[in-house]
């Protein structure tokens, strides 16, 4: 109860500078309230989804958020959607390296996927953490150079506010005709927060309703073992449903960074080097792996820790063997650790129809 109350109150104060216009009167409509679908045992959190208060989640802002999501009036050129580089099938991520913007111009940052973003509670997103809030994050994306390329938002305004049904769509979600930049990207996050992923075989043998394969359990085994998989200080244990701690690590990709991460937002030396540590769930679907998207499957991703940790100034303290290069796995070792991680899938994520355009 403590931490409800202690992020409930940073939610309300990350959003009451933004109160004004874009928390209209609803006027005689009243949007119906959306109920998130939250797994049972999610419960073990011990906290309820972080939602502002100046953007509660409707069943019209939800639908809205899908529609935008899938819609490619928002890029320059009506030729790229949100879901173009977040993809359902990979999980809300995209299988290629980076993804490529209108103009085929591509980035150095693999694509993130999309799930259980409400339970995100340093409320950072991005790999490099640089946005405060998912209605925050919802923004960059149209301007950005390298993915919808409007040159400003006052242009998608415009095309929206003109647009034959979106006025009224805004007007019953959010009590108001006149779309602006803020309301687009409080309907597509309330959008995202729908986006839950927890009925992965591992969930369900949490809840009684599997069996793990002898492997699979020697694989969690390693996983929670300090001397060999040494996983679960950053990614978390079966007593954390998100399977990450959403903070950010150095975790011994490079020697030398081209890309500072954390650093580059935060001006910190000590940050250099650090991303964010991603979800374990439904990584069968969210290939390539890390935030350059440098390895092309899960058993590279495992060599990494094994053999291959790169020193440098700024490496997180919990990568402890790197001096030897990594935990040094077996090769059986690794198959059970691989066959670990591969039940963390969750293949009904792909196809909740919930989440799929109509």
């Amino acid at each position: 109860m403590k931490h409800w109350i202690t992020y409930s109150f940073l939610a309300i104060l990350i959003w009451s500078c933004s109160k004004s216009e874009d928390t209209p009167d609803t006027g005689d409509y009243v949007p119906v309230p959306y109920q998130l679908d939250i797994p049972a045992h999610f419960d073990q959190l011990l906290i309820d989804p972080v939602i502002p208060f100046n953007n509660p989640m409707t069943e019209e802002g939800v639908a809205l958020g899908k529609r935008l999501f899938y819609d490619r009036i928002l890029s320059v050129d009506n030729s790229k959607a949100c879901a173009s580089c977040h993809m359902p099938q990979n999980a809300f991520s995209d299988s290629n390296q980076f993804s490529a913007g209108v103009s085929g111009n591509i980035g150095t940052r693999n694509s993130m996927p999309l799930f259980n973003l409400a339970w995100n509670f340093d409320d950072n997103y991005f790999w490099d953490g640089r946005a405060l809030g998912l209605e925050h994050q919802a923004l960059e994306p149209v301007t950005n150079p390298i993915e919808l390329e409007n040159q400003s938002w006052t242009e998608v305004e415009n095309r929206l506010n003109n647009h034959p049904e979106y006025p009224n769509l805004f007007n019953q979600a959010f009590g108001t005709s006149t779309i602006t930049k803020n309301l687009v990207s409080k309907a597509i996050a309330q959008f995202e927060r729908t986006l839950i992923s927890g009925n992965s075989k591992f969930d369900r043998y949490l809840l009684g309703q599997a069996t793990l394969t002898p492997q699979e359990q020697e694989g969690l085994n390693i996983f929670m073992d300090e001397d060999r998989g040494d996983c679960f200080h950053c990614h978390g244990n079966p007593n954390n449903p998100l399977w990450t701690d959403n903070q950010f690590h150095n975790n011994g990709l490079d020697a030398t960074f081209t890309d500072l991460g954390l650093g580059a937002v935060t001006g910190n030396h000590n940050d250099d080097g650090k991303f964010r540590s991603p979800s374990l769930r439904n990584l069968a679907y969210t290939a390539p792996y890390m935030h350059d998207g440098r390895f092309a499957t899960l058993d590279e991703v495992i060599e990494h820790y094994s053999t291959g940790l790169q020193d440098s100034d700024t490496i997180d303290t919990l990568m402890k063997k790197v001096d030897e290069g990594g935990v040094q796995l077996s090769e059986v070792d690794k198959a059970n650790l691989k066959a670990f991680l591969l039940s963390l899938s969750d293949p009904s994520f792909l196809n909740n129809p919930a989440f799929l355009p109509q």
